[in-house]
């Protein structure tokens, strides 16, 4: 795309998110949460590192959705959690964007549609969530049959536990996805969807290359499902996410890719199935506003979602 071209969008895109600021209706809705989820007695402390508290994002995004009058996903466990933790979301409430907010709910949604149709296909088969956080897709998606494992690092696990239980089905791995030991506690080696949300783009390309390879040798005919930032959706992220959020510098985004077909000259046996803009098929039910400023984040590509097999 034209650099002239390119940065007439993204001024229209800013523009179109600061109108919708100006809709109370909206805000409304955001602004009474910041009070009302602070002011509570006995709360768990977060001891995280500075990326691993970044997992308060997606929550507090889940969790605005669900008190919404017409929300687009409700997680209960979410409103749960953020009710009894230690963390002051004034900052996230007053500073963050209607758009990052919804990206949350519209990566949760795709996350699950993804799952749900893996498991038509393989009932019994094995999901392994990278970077968990305090995630709740297996609340969502679970048919009974399945192997689910959590997996994030030691501190995050920590946390976990205390809203989460491990079961014959499902169990939690206190470990960076990135040392990948962790392999040889899977114990299907069939039927395997990875997922991965909010993770990637914290670490350098290399290292994410290297993993892929890895889980191509170890999980031939896996499936990978996992949302990307182009190189302009990392400038914005850290801006108006990492920094309105309150966030340390040091939990900035870093890889950013262009197009996951890039992804495929990595090693000859990943194969792309799909990749979409993060809000496809999720715009309905909004104002005109915000539909425009959610098409202008697609067209810019600024977060999408990618689905790759292992062959």
């Amino acid at each position: 795309m034209d650099e002239s071209i390119h940065a007439l969008i993204a001024d229209n895109y800013l523009v179109a998110v600061s109108l919708v600021k100006q809709e109370k209706r909206f805000f409304n809705i955001l602004a009474p949460t910041s009070n009302h989820l602070v002011t509570m007695d006995n709360k768990i402390e977060l001891k995280l590192g500075k990326v691993q508290e970044t997992l308060v994002l997606p929550l507090w995004g889940r969790a605005v959705e669900s008190r919404k009058e017409r929300p687009k996903l409700v997680d209960k466990k979410a409103l749960e959690i953020i009710e009894r933790i230690d963390y002051d979301f004034s900052l996230i409430t007053k500073n963050m964007s209607w758009v990052s907010q919804l990206a949350w709910v519209a990566r949760s949604l795709h996350v699950d549609q993804t799952i749900n149709n893996f498991i038509k296909v393989h009932p019994f088969a094995t999901i392994i969530n990278i970077g968990c956080g305090l995630d709740t897709t297996y609340e969502r998606i679970d048919n009974g049959h399945i192997r689910f494992y959590d997996l994030d690092l030691p501190d995050v696990i920590k946390l976990r536990k205390m809203f989460f239980n491990d079961t014959e089905r499902r169990t939690s791995l206190a470990c960076s996805f990135l040392d990948t030991h962790w392999f040889h506690q899977i114990e299907n080696q069939n039927d395997v969807l990875f997922i991965a949300a909010g993770v990637f783009y914290y670490i350098e390309e290399k290292q994410i290359r290297d993993f892929f390879m890895t889980v191509a040798h170890q999980y031939p005919g896996s499936e990978l499902f996992f949302d990307v930032a182009s190189p302009l959706g990392v400038k914005a992220a850290n801006k108006k996410v990492i920094q309105d959020g309150g966030m340390d510098d040091s939990a900035k985004l870093k890889w950013g890719i262009k197009t996951a077909r890039t992804m495929e000259g990595w090693d000859k046996r990943i194969k792309l199935i799909t990749e979409y803009p993060i809000f496809k098929g999720f715009k309905k039910g909004y104002s005109m506003k915000m539909k425009y400023g959610l098409m202008m984040s697609d067209v810019l590509k600024i977060m999408s979602m990618v689905h790759l097999k292992i062959e």
